[in-house]
């Protein structure tokens, strides 16, 4: 490896956006290196270059985006201290590379090339070719904290650019289901994007790829999540009453988020193709949640006892035999990506798993997914200010009552927005609901293990079975 290569296979597993933690990094290469504005320092500041970096690790690769900042060793800014890469020689100099993202002196020549529309070259920046008001520039940046699998930068209160970390070639679904919801009311506008060319998988030639999206930023938003927790915590402190009399209650907004998340759907519908899955494709869906399921026991045994359940379930989502419409949908669906703002609900975060191909988050699926992945989050939002609760035994009830109020109120939402009737698909909405769920168990397993009885308590619930949290062994 270069001295470059190097300083990265040791700085970007540190990073929260690195999405191979806890595994050995057997190697790292720079398959694509491009200035933007001068690679190398100069008389207008710090170069700056964005790399295409391959990681390997279990015999896999995973391909990321990493700007860098080129300055003079020994001169980077004492507040950029914090995102140094290390000092190591490039073009024959010493140099110092930060993380440049943290950097306003250059993020604002991004936003600048963007208002350029600047199309020609390795990178390009592009600007929607619809009448739009001109990009404004000037603005510094200031990097979004709250941000896990990629980087979002805030510019003013006018835009936010969101730089995609976990690169897969191709159109990424965020810029293109924004693009077909530009002008509604339940999306952020967006205004351009950055894009680079790099190797199909499987060889077959270079694609334009996605690597970062410029949208409008939405004043005086609200996290849905906050928004829902604050509920569960105002019922958790009059626990005897019921949820829709307590002073927070939450039923109202979820109705109206049910409402928008339709809207959205059929706007979708509208936009880009739909489908109807053949019997031999539901087949092979439900094939596919057992799998997972398979996958999902072998490494946390604690979901062994619901796997009849779970696989009875999805046996009958096999033989559905009414048809099942599928169209483009939101993909990752949860309170932590819809934002409350003055004029109402908006979804953000069209982009679906970062960990999937973007082949496969492109593919149609039925908008009973993204209900299932709500009413997940209804039951997250519940539970989890329970756990290390000396209470919690009183407040379960408590909790499953909120859920469930909310549930019943998205979905009431949803319906009468002209969405799907969620009641009459049942055997469809608790299949997804399960895959969503024993998803969520893995993921705990792995990352949050005080966390793993939320999703095997839901599971225990919807199965009919006692409690799993007084019968969890850890996972393997």
């Amino acid at each position: 490896m270069t001295q470059l290569e190097e300083l990265l296979a040791r700085w970007m597993p540190r990073q929260r956006w690195f999405a191979g933690k806890g595994a050995p990094v057997e190697r790292v290469l720079i398959e694509r290196e491009h200035p933007i504005g001068g690679a190398d320092p100069g008389p207008h500041g710090p170069g700056m270059r964005a790399l295409v970096v391959a990681v390997h690790q279990r015999g896999g690769r995973a391909r990321y985006l990493v700007v860098i900042g080129l300055c003079a060793k020994g001169r980077l800014r004492d507040e950029l201290a914090h995102c140094a890469i290390g000092a190591c020689t490039l073009g024959g100099a010493q140099r110092t590379v930060y993380d440049a993202l943290h950097d306003p002196e250059l993020t604002g020549r991004l936003l600048r090339c963007i208002a350029r529309g600047a199309g020609t070259g390795p990178v390009r920046f592009r600007r929607l070719p619809e009448p739009a008001e001109p990009i404004a520039t000037g603005m510094r940046s200031l990097v979004h904290t709250g941000e896990q699998s990629n980087t979002t930068l805030v510019f003013g209160e006018r835009y936010v650019l969101k730089t995609f970390r976990r690169l897969w070639p191709g159109l990424n679904p965020d810029l293109e289901l924004n693009r077909a919801l530009s002008g509604s009311p339940y999306a952020a506008r967006p205004h351009g994007w950055i894009e680079l060319d790099i190797e199909a998988d499987g060889g077959g030639g270079e694609v334009p790829t996605t690597v970062a999206m410029l949208q409008q930023y939405l004043r005086s938003a609200t996290d849905g999540w906050v928004l829902a927790a604050t509920s569960v915590r105002d019922l958790y402190a009059e626990p005897g009453t019921p949820p829709g009399e307590a002073g927070g209650d939450f039923a109202g907004e979820a109705e109206r988020l049910g409402a928008a998340t339709a809207e959205v759907h059929r706007a979708l519908a509208r936009a880009l193709p739909t489908d109807v899955l053949s019997p031999g494709a539901l087949r092979g869906l439900a094939d596919a949640m057992a799998h997972r399921l398979e996958t999902a026991v072998e490494q946390v045994p604690g979901l062994a006892p619901y796997q009849d359940a779970l696989r009875a379930a999805y046996d009958d989502f096999a033989r559905v035999e009414a048809p099942l419409p599928v169209q483009r949908v939101h993909g990752d669906y949860h309170l932590g990506q819809v934002v409350r703002t003055d004029r109402g609900w908006v979804l953000l975060d069209f982009e679906g798993e970062p960990a999937v191909p973007v082949a496969e988050r492109r593919r149609p699926s039925s908008p009973l997914r993204d209900i299932a992945g709500m009413l997940r989050s209804f039951d997250y939002a519940a539970r989890h200010q329970m756990i290390g609760s000396a209470d919690e035994e009183a407040l379960a009830p408590v909790a499953r009552a909120w859920a469930r109020h909310n549930r019943d109120a998205f979905c009431a939402g949803y319906a009468a927005a002209g969405g799907i009737d969620p009641e009459k698909h049942a055997v469809v909405l608790r299949a997804f609901e399960y895959d969503k769920a024993v998803y969520e168990v893995l993921y705990e397993a792995h990352n949050r293990p005080t966390w793993l009885r939320i999703p095997l308590d839901s599971i225990a619930s919807l199965a009919g079975s006692p409690r799993a949290s007084e019968r969890t062994p850890p996972p393997r």
